[in-house]
């Protein structure tokens, strides 16, 4: 006579499919991106639109910095000091000002996104 196998029982955590999940009205926006559903689509751009709103403000602001220059230049051709002033002095600390400022804006703007993912 043969000897009977032993039955085992596996335990472990509840294991959820993709209808459990949506039956319940809870699905997480991360599950969202991952599976590159419309909703996470959404997400993502969202985080893109604000990261380019961000990029596009810190280049006006830059363009309003250096763009008038080549005027101003050409307005006092004889000012070579006035040139090396404003070129070597007056623009890096607006510059670096503007730097700082486009960084944090698009560290804020990640947090924000990967709170909203994170369900904090």
């Amino acid at each position: 006579m043969e000897p009977t196998e032993r039955r085992v029982v596996v335990t472990g955590p509840p294991r959820h499919t993709r209808r459990t999940r949506r039956a319940s009205g809870y699905y997480r926006p991360r599950t969202e991106i991952d599976e590159q559903t419309t909703l996470g689509h959404t997400y993502v751009r969202s985080l893109m639109r604000s990261q380019l709103r961000s990029a596009l403000a810190a280049f006006a602001v830059l363009m309003l910095l250096v763009g008038p220059l080549p005027l101003v230049f050409a307005a006092a051709p004889d000012a070579r000091r006035l040139k090396w002033l404003v070129l070597g002095f007056c623009l890096y600390a607006p510059l670096i000002l503007l730097a700082r400022w486009y960084v944090r804006r698009a560290e804020r703007n990640e947090r924000d996104f990967v709170r909203l993912v994170e369900d904090r």
